[in-house]
């Protein structure tokens, strides 16, 4: 047969071109390509674009895109519409472009198979000449650069009726884009007829189409609901190697919805999906590891990088918490606000809005700081009432805009509607007159509304206001109660005023050793004014404990934080 192959590689190229494709129809491919070389040297179209499937296939011969290419270029011009039709594919694909036919022949031996953008305007000009020539191929590729292409080359209508009529000629592919083209539509008279055309592409093996055709049965859509089928077509779509119905197997697995449940068979999909670019799958891995007991941070770590770097905000954001506090990966605030300034500018709100806090506290960048105000400003107007809240800080700081005390207010009143830490500031600015009239009674009211939404420093403001009269009638036994509470909760400020109240016997009866109490509470808690009392109370022994040396520690603690009486009672005891 060898003989025969070479005599046959002298005869006219058709007999050659002949003998190659029974060669390669009978399983002999290296033996083919020769003669299907000799065919295409002489220029038959059909050698041409068989040729470049040897390369691009590596059938035959070492497997090389930039020679595939070539071959279909010299195919299509010689009016291949399967070249055509194949190229534009790659053209889409951007896994060839317009240069690669271009060069000496030495010179394309050493091109590297590399990927680049699509080249929609090439893949038009070569889809529309195949689909005309009659190619289904073609036919659906054009649809799909009519449906997908740059918007001014879009055409709804016409991109209908080639898929119409690829489909009509049984291309798997056409089948598909008409059944997409008809949903798009979205006549509920069509259901039946998508259901039709999703299910021939299925049948013809393409995974998409089986994947979909899976979503239909889950839900009934056009077809006959039924669970345990959608689970069999997830299965096949995702062995065949989509992320997607990877995806969707895997979760239907983990949280046995209609199949029984089985975590390590859903985690090891969720994990393929991952692998093969899902960020769904990425970022609910990571999520999973850090709800596990106990969390595995650094694995979390891992597949919220994987999530992020695909573009997937959540992901960004969650990436960000683990390098702000340590968790899985070193510490690291630079890093931390780049994942949440990738995911806050992407839109992600609650990445802008941990962003804008770090910018309120002076981290971040200069450029933030403009972007923080601006987001703010766009969800504020859409009566998103943490957007104003935070738009009023920025106004009160002068974080991105021009500090304006009366634009702090009125952004303040908005979210006060609804944000109790709103409602706390807002109720000082009018307490101190910035940016508004000073109105005591309307504070009190704020106060006590952020009070009563948890803000401890609210219930201490409140209180201060009960005891002193501010904004109304005192009532200071009402504000004992409110700075227990607040004390009660750990906040400082409040228990150094119970510690003055019950020195000085306002709203409650003198108790010099409760008065200390509270101090050294306070004190502990790095409340500077409560360790001068605490210092004092036990350097001069007013609630019967007389220890100079604990006094004078205490005094000193209170003198570092700028109160010159401690220092100056410390003077008193270097004197005596």
């Amino acid at each position: 047969m060898a003989i025969l192959d070479r005599l046959t590689g002298l005869a006219s190229p058709s007999v050659a071109l002949r003998r190659a494709i029974q060669l390669s129809e009978n399983g002999k491919p290296t033996e083919a390509f020769p003669l299907f070389a000799t065919a295409a040297r002489a220029g038959i179209g059909n050698a041409e674009y068989r040729v470049a499937r040897c390369y691009l296939e590596g059938s035959g011969v070492p497997p090389s895109r930039a020679e595939g290419t070539r071959w279909l270029r010299r195919a299509a011009d010689h009016g291949s519409a399967d070249a055509q039709a194949l190229l534009a594919a790659l053209y889409v694909t951007g896994m060839a472009t317009a240069e690669a036919d271009k060069g000496s022949e030495s010179d394309r031996l050493f091109v590297e198979d590399t990927t680049s953008e699509p080249d929609f305007a090439s893949a038009l000009g070569l889809a529309t000449k195949a689909a005309e020539a009659g190619s289904a191929t073609g036919q659906a590729l054009l649809g799909y650069i009519l449906t997908s292409g740059p918007e001014p080359m879009r055409d709804a209508d016409a991109a209908h009726k080639w898929y119409e009529r690829s489909a009509a000629a049984g291309c798997a592919e056409g089948n598909l884009g008409f059944a997409l083209s008809l949903a798009r539509r979205g006549l509920p008279a069509d259901r039946a007829r998508i259901a039709d055309e999703v299910r021939r592409a299925a049948d013809d093996g393409l995974p998409t189409a089986i994947y979909l055709l899976a979503i239909l049965t889950e839900h009934g859509l056009g077809v006959i609901g039924d669970l345990a089928g959608a689970a069999r077509l997830y299965q096949t779509a995702a062995e065949k190697g989509l992320p997607a119905a990877q995806f969707r197997l895997g979760l239907a697995l983990i949280d046995g919805t209609f199949v029984d449940q089985d975590l390590m068979a859903g985690e090891a999909w969720m994990r393929r999906a991952a692998l093969a670019g899902n960020s769904e799958a990425a970022y609910l891995l990571g999520d999973r590891n850090v709800k596990s007991r106990p969390p595995d941070f650094s694995e979390a770590a891992t597949w919220y990088r994987r999530a992020a770097e695909a573009g997937h905000q959540t992901a960004a954001r969650a990436l960000a918490s683990l390098y702000l506090t340590g968790n899985g990966v070193a510490r690291d605030e630079q890093e931390g606000t780049r994942w949440l300034r990738t995911a806050a500018s992407c839109g992600n709100r609650a990445a802008q809005v941990d962003l804008a806090n770090l910018v309120l506290q002076g981290a971040g960048e200069p450029d933030d700081t403009a972007s923080v105000a601006g987001w703010f400003e766009a969800a504020a107007f859409s009566g998103d009432l943490i957007a104003a809240f935070n738009l009023g800080l920025c106004f009160a700081k002068g974080v991105g805009v021009r500090q304006d005390e009366g634009q702090a207010a009125q952004w303040l009143r908005r979210a006060a509607e609804g944000v109790a830490e709103a409602q706390y500031m807002y109720a000082r600015i009018l307490r101190d007159g910035r940016g508004v009239a000073a109105d005591g009674q309307q504070a009190r009211a704020w106060f006590a509304e952020a009070a009563d939404g948890g803000v401890l420093d609210a219930q201490v403001a409140l209180a201060e206001m009960l005891l002193n009269g501010g904004g109304g009638k005192r009532s200071p036994e009402h504000a004992v109660q409110l700075f227990e509470r607040a004390a009660a909760d750990g906040h400082a400020g409040a228990m150094f005023a119970l510690g003055a109240l019950h020195s000085s016997g306002e709203g409650v009866s003198v108790d010099h050793m409760a008065a200390q109490k509270w101090f050294a509470a306070a004190a502990e808690r790095g409340h500077g004014q409560a360790q001068l009392m605490l210092g004092r109370y036990l350097s001069k022994g007013l609630a019967g404990e007389h220890n100079p040396a604990a006094g004078r520690l205490w005094l000193e603690r209170a003198a570092v934080q700028g109160f010159q009486e401690a220092a100056d009672e410390l003077a008193e005891f270097a004197s005596d």
